[in-house]
């Protein structure tokens, strides 16, 4: 395998093209070539070129890096906005997103916009769904989404599950609405579709199994909703985009509005918000389950000083979770 290698000396990054090779049960690495300090004359057609059998294996993970590289320079001659919720570093990564969010994918013709969106959505209706324990594959949700080929040896609940997510961000995407209390009821109406009867806002206690937070309790249910959407309404504007979301986030599935589909519901008015603030959707993948539900337990620390109460030090995981998933989301389903 070949790719890029980044070291820092004297806190500066020096990058090299990289080989690295099993033999037995050793892995020698070695390196190719010096890429010097500043990758922006680098073109992969060049190094393809000098190394064409090395890198021919390599080359969408070698184009990616220097892609992605080319926009968090421009962004890192920028001055930025300081923000307590994210690192200098972080924050020139999530403008480097914005840069080429704006300046390279919404340029595209609008049906390749609409193939790329498309991927994306197949891709986080499987994660969300199997945060949530659904087993359908991306591949087995590519062939139901686009050939109608329903998966074998899968309960209709999953195949439901996946559909209605689609049905719920295409929604979205085709009106617009503003978000509120019936909004939110409709979306997770929309998401539990022919899975689970109990539609609406929950009117009875519930307790989450291994969980220390307390759900709100069942008559407080909707005024805790409405508390959340006139505290984000009031912090767009005053908040990073991608810290309000986490915060909201994390909050709402504290309330746990409804009987069931509270993360899958949480999940969609996550990207519904950012697409409403000109930020790009995400996915959360199910290979860091553990960690999301991990870094959503340390925030609940938050909460002892009140449910729309903000502290930054009890949200840091969290902050720096959503984070890392937003970049690495974005750059999988968006690099054109």
């Amino acid at each position: 395998m070949v790719y890029i290698h980044v070291k820092r000396i004297g806190g500066k990054k020096y990058y090299t093209l990289r080989i690295s090779v099993r033999d037995g049960e050793n892995v020698i690495t070695k390196d190719l070539c010096s890429l010097g300090s500043n990758l922006s004359k680098i073109k992969i057609e060049d190094l393809e070129k000098k190394y064409r059998k090395e890198v021919r294996g390599s080359y969408d993970t070698i184009k990616k890096f220097l892609d992605t590289n080319y926009y968090y320079e421009k962004s890192k001659n920028k001055k930025l906005k300081k923000d307590e919720s994210f690192s200098h570093e972080q924050i020139i990564n999530i403008d480097a997103i914005l840069v080429h969010f704006n300046t390279k994918y919404k340029k595209l013709d609008k049906q390749t916009q609409t193939d790329f969106f498309n991927k994306f959505l197949i891709n986080f209706a499987v994660n969300s769904t199997s945060i949530e324990g659904n087993t359908i594959t991306l591949k087995e949700a590519d062939r139901l989404i686009n050939e109608d080929i329903i998966p074998k040896n899968r309960t209709l609940r999953e195949v439901n599950d996946l559909t209605n997510t689609k049905k719920t961000v295409e929604f979205f995407n085709e009106t617009n609405p503003e978000i509120t209390l019936e909004l939110v009821e409709k979306i997770h109406d929309m998401l539990l579709e022919n899975i689970d009867e109990r539609k609406g806002y929950r009117n009875h206690e519930i307790k989450i199994l291994g969980q220390l937070f307390k759900p709100s309790p069942a008559r407080y249910v909707k005024a805790d909703v409405k508390l959340l959407l006139d505290w984000l309404e009031k912090n767009k504007g005053k908040m990073h985009p991608l810290a309000l979301v986490t915060f909201f986030h994390h909050k709402f599935e504290n309330v746990h509005p409804f009987s069931d589909g509270n993360g899958r519901t949480g999940r969609v008015l996550m990207n519904y918000i950012l697409f409403s603030l000109n930020y790009p959707p995400f996915v959360i993948n199910r290979r860091f389950r553990k960690e999301y539900l991990d870094s959503m337990n340390k925030a609940d620390a938050s909460l002892k000083k009140g449910l729309i109460k903000i502290s930054i030090d009890d949200y840091r995981s969290l902050l720096d979770f959503i984070y890392s998933q937003f970049k690495i989301s974005y750059w999988d389903n968006f690099l054109v």
